[in-house]
């Protein structure tokens, strides 16, 4: 998958979980938190923005006007100067604990005319410090494992009828989806496992034709000779038989 994909794919996934779940559902900020972590960990661009509104009503992202940052008072040349977007957070590619992009948008990002943040980051910590987020806004996000939030995104999505969506998680497979450490038996006997698989069946996206790269194919299979792979992708390869 290219980096394109997993950024439709999250925010596909936003757009049928906010569908489904009542607005006073708190879990959708966990999930959303969970999504976005792992979208982190691809070269991905800023794509917050297209669902922005669902962000902001869901209590992921704050917006504020820039003099708000706890830092603006001072450096408010370098605020008052920013015209287009602007990630807060100094990146130095070369530096000896460079250790990639996960956390480029930790101290937030400049938008004109506001400032973001998102739940859990390092600024929504400095806001929640100095007063600025409180009661349910204060609240850090619960850490959930994304195999669960895939099993949610899945279940809404057959409800909307978008079998495509469930294809394109499930293909991810399980080195990206599921602890590394399980083996095929353990991801047998796994009830959020079971149950993605269920829907992968139920919904059609089994038999769904997914464009070449999203899984390995039956040859790719055999060389590498993982037997978690084998088994998992297993339910794809005989749809498609």
């Amino acid at each position: 998958m290219s980096m394109h994909d997993i950024e439709d794919l999250v925010a596909e996934s936003v757009l049928v979980l906010d569908a489904r779940h009542a607005e006073d559902d708190e879990r959708l900020r966990d999930w959303f938190t969970a999504l976005y972590a792992f979208q982190a960990g691809f070269d991905c661009s800023h794509t917050q923005g297209r669902v922005l509104d669902i962000l902001l009503r869901r209590r992921h992202t704050y917006r504020l006007a820039p003099h708000e940052h706890p830092d603006y008072a001072q450096r408010r040349e370098f605020f008052d100067g920013l015209t287009g977007f602007q990630a807060l957070r100094e990146i130095d590619e070369d530096a000896d604990d460079f250790t990639g992009y996960d956390d480029w948008l930790a101290d937030g990002y400049v938008d004109p005319p506001w400032l973001y943040c998102a739940a859990g980051t390092a600024l929504w910590r400095r806001l929640v410090d100095a007063g600025r987020l409180t009661g349910r806004d204060a609240v850090p996000p619960a850490r959930i494992a994304l195999l669960d939030v895939v099993t949610v995104v899945a279940e809404a999505a057959e409800r909307r009828g978008d079998p495509g969506l469930v294809a394109a998680w499930y293909a991810l497979g399980p080195a990206m989806l599921v602890d590394d450490l399980m083996d095929v038996e353990e991801l047998r006997d796994d009830p959020r496992v079971t149950r993605l698989r269920e829907i992968v069946e139920r919904c059609g996206a089994a038999a769904v034709e997914l464009p070449d790269g999203y899984r390995p194919t039956d040859e790719q299979l055999d060389m590498l000779g993982d037997e978690r792979a084998t088994w998992w992708y297993d339910i794809l390869a005989t749809a498609s038989a």
